[in-house]
């Protein structure tokens, strides 16, 4: 292998980071900076992360996003009709006599305060 001789200057910060770092390694400031071009060339040379990639993912994650939101409502109007349910129940056994407007009333009372439990926000 042939080796070739380059002269180089660094700014105060990266010869103090550079001392650092091979201090940490336990190697001398002068491999160090061998193993920091190695490493920076082949970071710059090797083909990052194909952006296809990177796009199906973004993609896979907003689909994943879009079915929970529907997951969300789907769920919410579950709890809806199961409070509707028990509120239309617990009037009939209790004889009725109540106008859709105090149940739809009690309905979302009921529906608030499960929702307030379901979210720990009582």
């Amino acid at each position: 292998m042939t080796l070739a001789r380059h002269n180089i200057r660094l700014s105060a910060a990266i010869e103090k980071a550079l001392r650092k770092l091979a201090e940490e390694q336990g190697v001398t400031p002068y491999a160090m900076l061998q193993l920091s071009v190695r490493a920076g060339i082949a970071a710059q040379s090797a083909p990052t992360k194909d952006a296809t990639e990177t796009r199906e993912l973004v993609a896979e994650v907003a689909s994943m996003s879009a079915r929970l939101a529907d997951i969300e409502r789907m769920m919410d109007r579950t709890l809806f009709t199961a409070c509707a349910a028990y509120c239309y129940a617990r009037s009939a056994a209790m004889g009725g006599g109540k106008t859709d407007e105090i149940l739809l009333g009690e309905i979302n009372r009921a529906y608030d305060r499960q929702k307030a439990l379901a979210t720990g926000r009582s």
